[in-house]
C-alpha cells in the first residue's frame, strides 16, 4: 500500500510540475496530492507560514516558475495601477508600483539556486533620492516601492522553524541592496 501512495505521490508531482500542465488540471492535482499527505500525517505543523501567493505556483515550483509568476506580477500591478487607470468619478487608487515614474524597470533574476532578486534600474535621481546637507538618502517613494516589491516577491515564500525558507529574496537598487 504504500508503494502505491509514493506512487501516486510522485504522479501528482510531476503533473504539478510539468509547464504544460494548465492552471485547472494543476490546482486539481495539487487538492488531490494535499489530501493524500493530510492522511499521511504531513499536515504543516508548528510556526509554519506561507505567503499570499504560495499555492499559485503550488508546492513543488522551481525558483524559475517563482521568477515567472513574480515577474508576471509586477507587469500586471503596472498595468492595472497606471497612472489614468481610474475613471474620472473615482477615487484615485494609491499603488507604489503605479505611481513609480514610467522609465523604471525591473528586472527578476535567479543568480544561484535559491535565490531571487528584483533589481530596480532607471530610478530618476530626482524621485529616488533625497539630499541633505550633501548626503544622498533613499526617498519615501522609492522605500515604498522597494517595500512592495518584497511583498510581492515573499508572497511566495514559506517559512518556519521546521522548515527553510523557500528562497531567498532580495530588492535591489543600484549602490544599494535591502535584504527581507
Amino acid at each position: 500500500m504504500a508503494t502505491s501512495a509514493t506512487v501516486r505521490i510522485s504522479r501528482l508531482r510531476a503533473l504539478i510540475e510539468h509547464p504544460n500542465t494548465g492552471d485547472g488540471e494543476r490546482a486539481t492535482a495539487q487538492r488531490m496530492l494535499d489530501r493524500i499527505l493530510a492522511r499521511a500525517g504531513h499536515e504543516p505543523v508548528g510556526d509554519r507560514t506561507y505567503g499570499n501567493r504560495h499555492h499559485r505556483v503550488g508546492r513543488h515550483a522551481d525558483i524559475d516558475r517563482i521568477a515567472d509568476m513574480i515577474r508576471d506580477d509586477i507587469t500586471l500591478a503596472r498595468a492595472t495601477f497606471a497612472p489614468g487607470a481610474t475613471h474620472p468619478g473615482e477615487p484615485a487608487l494609491r499603488d507604489p508600483l503605479g505611481d513609480a515614474p514610467p522609465q523604471i524597470t525591473y528586472t527578476v533574476d535567479t543568480p544561484h539556486h535559491s535565490c531571487i532578486d528584483v533589481t530596480i534600474d532607471n530610478i530618476p535621481p530626482q524621485w529616488g533620492w533625497v539630499h541633505e546637507d550633501g548626503i544622498a538618502t533613499i526617498s519615501p517613494a522609492l522605500q515604498e516601492l522597494a517595500d512592495e516589491l518584497a511583498e510581492i516577491m515573499n508572497g511566495y515564500n514559506r517559512d518556519g522553524s521546521d522548515i527553510d525558507k523557500r528562497f531567498f529574496g532580495r530588492v535591489r537598487i543600484p549602490h544599494l541592496t535591502l535584504v527581507w
